[in-house]
């Protein structure tokens, strides 16, 4: 070690008011000072933006390391020194002390933005291949090339496995489909979606896989992660708080949450949140007042056996792929889907950048007339289409509207509300929240969610309108009634589409007949639809659960499919 860096280390351990040992006083640097001078010597060190701090080999791998944690920088310092100093191990305090000064050094550095698995350069893409080399894929409009060091700064976690190196043998899509029991429809959405994934700048919906028992969803929903992202664990349990959510997320690019049945509240936010962006604050380790924040947007996936126990905004990002039964003369092996599966995930990865190279090269000139929630995400399906010839935006739309509908169908108010509104024609009908409360008959065993007042009525209204508007049913509340109460009014309507829908012969019109409600709460009635003072007409309701009606699921638990050999195979 030289003179210089001796020196330099003592001035930064003084200037952070650690003294060294007397006994190594006179008799040339401590630990700490020494391993403050190979941290500066090997590592460039900086904070993040969220307020981490890192270091990165200048000579090496461009990744990311923590300064503490079991694989980060404080753990390679101890290696060093022990390979240096024939044996010796550095104590305790001295790498406390170590890690002291370099977070100094680090916040004096400027901020930099790891980022985990994909990130955007250039016009282009990079994926994080993640062995040890740091080697990745680089993929822009012209095609995709292999490369030895990353020219994007990326950081690792422990929960990260790697991903093999694409190579170009064969039809990688027609593999993939070997490998999935869905039909044409489904497999092409599922190509758009994992084309989606490796463009990292833009909210995706969340993958979810659906179908009863036997259907291969677990296996499946691991499979595609793995594509995306290999992890130790690619099927996880729904979290149970938000602060092990966060970890979780934070350190995955993709992460499957496995047989999903219900979803709390908060957890439903999170996943909104997730797929849009999401920050989230935590005490900082080894602090009482200081702060870092979580900040990610993440790839998502669940299987379920029916959506309709989501809340309605979470089934508005959901892009659903329906399993079909897999006969038992047809079922295949775990062991023996893993090796196929192995074997042709680097051709897989070939041809999904195949195919994300020539999306790239369209993407800029690709317009949509009409955007979707999803309106990012959608484009990209459109370009998809583009190259391919293929229909799945028009697939997307459909899987939205089919989602929407199918949690609707577990609102009781929102069916009575749409029953309603399809009773009153093309006008619509415009009401004030206790009005609509009058004119939707109340269901003699109140359901949970039903609302027991205006207030919470005209809430409730504002927070399905959209929902509502996914499936043909405008809520509009900028209206105001007369002087002096001003209360607000609701104008509702139906599309001209849903009309035609709800009129069709598949869809008769019902009006004239009155269906009995029970506990699920379904309007009733057959008034006749009559003026409303404040312009429009109301109509009477009537039963709207046949409207919203999903097909018949098995909803037994659907557990240990993977112990029975229940993997995805044609």
């Amino acid at each position: 070690m030289t003179d210089d860096t001796t020196a330099q280390a003592r001035a930064i351990l003084e200037q952070n008011g650690i003294e060294e040992p007397e006994e190594s006083k006179g008799r040339g640097p401590s630990q700490a000072a020494q391993l403050v001078a190979i941290a500066r010597k090997r590592y460039d060190l900086f904070m993040s933006e969220d307020g981490r701090p890192y270091g990165v080999k200048t000579d090496g791998a461009n990744i990311a390391l923590p300064l503490r944690g079991k694989a980060g920088l404080r753990s390679q310092l101890s290696r060093i020194y022990n390979d240096e100093h024939g044996g010796a191990v550095a104590s305790q305090s001295a790498l406390a002390d170590a890690m002291t000064v370099l977070e100094g050094v680090a916040q004096a550095a400027d901020p930099r933005v790891p980022h985990v698995r994909v990130a955007s350069h250039g016009g282009g893409v990079v994926v994080d291949l993640g062995d040890a080399d740091g080697r990745c894929v680089t993929i822009d409009a012209g095609g995709w090339q292999r490369a030895a060091r990353s020219p994007v700064l990326f950081r690792r976690s422990g929960a990260m496995k790697p991903l093999p190196m694409p190579v170009r043998d064969g039809d990688g899509l027609a593999k993939l489909r070997g490998l999935l029991n869905t039909d044409e429809e489904g497999f092409r959405l599922l190509v758009g979606w994992l084309v989606a994934c490796f463009i990292p700048d833009l909210p995706h919906p969340i993958l979810t896989f659906r179908g009863e028992q036997g259907t291969g969803k677990s296996y499946a929903a691991k499979m595609v992660i793995g594509i995306i992202d290999p992890s130790g664990a690619p099927k996880r349990t729904a979290p149970r708080d938000i602060k092990s959510w966060a970890t979780q997320a934070f350190n995955s690019w993709a992460l499957c949450l496995d047989n999903v049945s219900a979803v709390p509240d908060w957890l439903s936010d999170a996943l909104c949140r997730a797929v849009t962006g999401d920050g989230i604050v935590d005490r900082a380790l080894y602090t009482d007042d200081d702060v870092v924040v979580l900040e990610f947007r993440r790839v998502l996936a669940m299987t379920t056996i029916d959506a309709g126990a989501l809340a309605g905004d979470l089934a508005e990002r959901l892009l659903t792929i329906e399993l079909h039964l897999i006969p038992d003369h047809k079922r295949r092996e775990e062991a023996e889907m893993d090796a196929a599966y192995a074997e042709a995930h680097p051709s897989i990865l070939a041809s999904l950048f195949d195919l994300l190279a020539q999306v790239l090269k369209v993407l800029p000139d690709v317009a949509l007339t009409e955007r979707p929630r999803m309106a990012d995400f959608a484009r990209v399906l459109a370009a998809v289409d583009q190259v391919q010839g293929w229909a799945t935006l028009d697939s997307y739309k459909a899987s939205a509207r089919d989602a929407v509908a199918d949690v609707l169908d577990g609102e009781p108010f929102a069916q009575a509300v749409c029953a309603l509104v399809d009773r009153a024609g093309a006008d619509g009908v415009i009401l004030t929240a206790s009005e609509l409360l009058e004119r939707v008959p109340t269901p003699d065993k109140l359901p949970k969610k039903w609302p027991k007042d205006p207030t919470r009525a005209g809430g409730q209204l504002k927070r399905l309108a959209p929902a509502l508007r996914t499936i043909g049913v405008e809520v509009d509340d900028s209206k105001r009634g007369p002087k002096p109460k001003r209360q607000k009014l609701y104008h509702l309507t139906s599309s001209a589409e849903r009309r035609c829908e709800t009129a069709s012969p598949e869809s008769p019109n019902t009006s004239n007949s009155a269906l009995t409600s029970g506990n699920r709460g379904d309007a009733t009635g057959g008034t006749l639809a009559t003026p409303h003072p404040h312009g429009g007409t109301l109509g009477g309701a009537r039963g709207g659960a046949e409207l919203f009606a999903a097909p018949p699921h098995d909803t037994r638990p659907d557990l240990h499919e993977s112990d029975r050999g229940d993997a995805g195979g044609r």
